[in-house]
This record gives structure tokens, sequence and C-alpha cells, in this order.
């Protein structure tokens, strides 16, 4: 059987993310049956980085599905001690299905883990994209309108990886409209933008772009921030913090941009609370930023299944 990569939402591609996103939200809803289908399968979690959410997700994940799981740490393999990447990737393969990878780093090493053909690559978080992550936004978004198309997402803060991956996500899903509105010199990469650009045009999608906060769109569907400090990284510019301040989302900017039928609010977690947003907002009745986080569970079950398994037929897609 042939595996699937999942390094960058982009290479996934429109028709495969709409799969992810449906079996998610079938997931979510226990409309799965009690199908195994990693049964025998043996999965790999390689974490460089702190972790709650994603690591844990993929982990249990995993178990559901069947497969068993051996854990890394950042100084367990032998690339700490000099090994290439690809000899390691080439052993590994000989033992695992599928590896789960964080790093702060480049895409450009899960790529080269990727070099092999036996053992599926999963981006569990890179410098510039969070794919998985990703999967899960559109699917609580799914699971709470009941569809995409039409739907306004406004996003506030830094354009950071999690921000990166919405982005090519929504850029793939037609009708899917995303504002991002972040501090000056925050933004997305340039050629992440233009990419998510060029994808949303093809797909009937929108995704822009700027940085006034004053002039936000009214009426949107969904509320999107996440923490300023992504993966915990200090910023060099020192009064970081006092550029950022404008875009926390509060009470009052959830009043001003909300819709009278309803907007909910999003948080990849975890949050700065006072900072990127207030309680009231967290802990609100508007707030899906718990349920988002158990939704990391339901597109790891997804993604995992479809690297290693592949997609489910009609029947297996509801367990029959």
């Amino acid at each position: 059987m042939t595996i699937n990569h999942v390094l960058s939402i982009a290479e996934v591609g429109a028709e495969n993310l709409a799969y992810l996103v449906n079996r998610s939200v079938l997931f979510a809803a226990g409309d799965v049956g009690r199908a195994r289908p990693l049964e025998g399968k043996i999965v790999g979690i390689y974490f460089r980085g702190t972790s709650t959410r994603t690591r844990t997700s993929f982990t249990v994940a995993a178990l559901r599905l069947g497969a068993q799981t051996i854990t890394y740490g950042p100084h367990d393999l032998q690339i700490a001690t000099g090994e290439t990447i690809a000899d390691t990737a080439r052993v590994l393969a000989g033992y695992l299905d599928a590896l789960v990878i964080r790093t702060n780093d480049s895409i450009a090493e899960m790529r080269a883990f990727a070099a092999q053909g036996e053992m599926a690559i999963i981006n569990a978080m890179s410098d510039n994209e969070h794919p998985t992550q990703a999967v899960a936004d559109l699917s609580v978004l799914k699971e709470t309108f009941g569809h995409l198309d039409g739907l306004h997402v406004l996003y506030l803060g830094e354009g950071n990886n999690t921000a990166g991956s919405l982005a090519l996500a929504v850029a793939l899903t037609p009708g899917l409209r995303l504002t991002l509105v972040t501090p000056e010199g925050y933004g997305l990469p340039a050629g992440l933008l233009e990419t998510a650009q060029t994808l949303a045009a093809q797909h009937k999608a929108v995704v822009e772009q700027h940085h006034d906060v004053k002039r936000l769109p009214q009426g949107v569907n969904a509320v999107y921030t996440t923490r300023w400090q992504t993966m915990g990284v200090p910023k060099s510019e020192p009064d970081w913090q006092r550029k950022f301040a404008p875009y926390a989302v509060t009470p009052a900017l959830m009043a001003r941009v909300s819709r009278p039928s309803g907007t909910i609010f999003l948080h990849d977690l975890p949050a700065v609370r006072g900072a990127d947003v207030l309680d009231e907002v967290l802990d609100g009745a508007q707030s899906r930023a718990f349920r988002q986080a158990h939704h990391k569970l339901f597109s790891a079950m997804a993604v995992l299944e479809w690297c290693v398994a592949g997609k489910r037929s009609s029947a297996q897609m509801t367990g029959d």
C-alpha cells in the first residue's frame, strides 16, 4: 500500500484535505464504529519540543486506531550524536509504520525523513507550519456550522506556524475566507502568503492580510488567536508586547466583530490569559477553544489513518 506523508497542507491538496476534515468530524461524532485500521502497526512519536495537546492526541489516536506507540525525546535518537537523518530514517522505516515529528526547525528536516518510501512522516509542527492543527481548526468549524462554504474567519496576532497552515487550509477550501490582522513586521512569511493567495484564487477562497487593527471585518463567523510567543521562543524586539497589545481578543472586540446569529472564538492553546486573550472570552459562551483542543485527537486519528491505511470506502467511513 502506498503511504502518505503530511508535511505541508499545500501538498496534501484540496481533495485530501476535505476528506481529512470530514473524517475528523465523523470521529468526533463517534460515527466510525469499532474499526481498528491500524491494528498491528507501530507509530513513533518524536518530539524535540514541548507539547501537551499534539503529543497526547497523536499517542491516544494511534492507540484508539489499534496501533502501538514508541516515544522519542530530543536526545534519544543517534541524530543527537551525529548520525545523518537519512540513515536514521532508513533504519526506523524497518521498524515503524509512521513517525510523528515536532521540531522548531525547518520543514527540510522532515523532508529528509520522508525521503525513504516505507514509513509515513507527519509534521506535528515545524517553524512555519502546523498542518494537523489546521485540520482540527476546519473540523471544529464544520462541526459548529455544518459547512465551510461561506464562512469568514478573522485571525488576530502573529503570523506564526499555526496561522500559516490555517491560511493554506483556507486557500484549499472553496468559499472559505480568512482575514489575518497582524502587527507590522509579524505577518505571514511573504512566500507562504503568496502561495496561500495563489491557491485561494484557484479554489475560489479568500486569504487576505493587513496590519490595521482599527479596520476589522464585521460579522465574522469565528475569531482566532494564538499565543504571541510561539513555542515560548522570545522575540528580539524589546518592545514587541506594546505592538501586540492592541491585537488582544477582548469582550469588546468580540462584540465589535460578531454576527447576531453567532460567532465563535478559537485558540490553538496554550493561551496566555490577560495577554493574547482575556479570561472572559476564553471561558465565555462564544469560546470553542477547548472543543477545538479535543478536535486535535480526531484530526490526529484522521491523519494517521490516511497516512498508514489510506482512504476509507463509504462503508468503512461509517464503520459498517
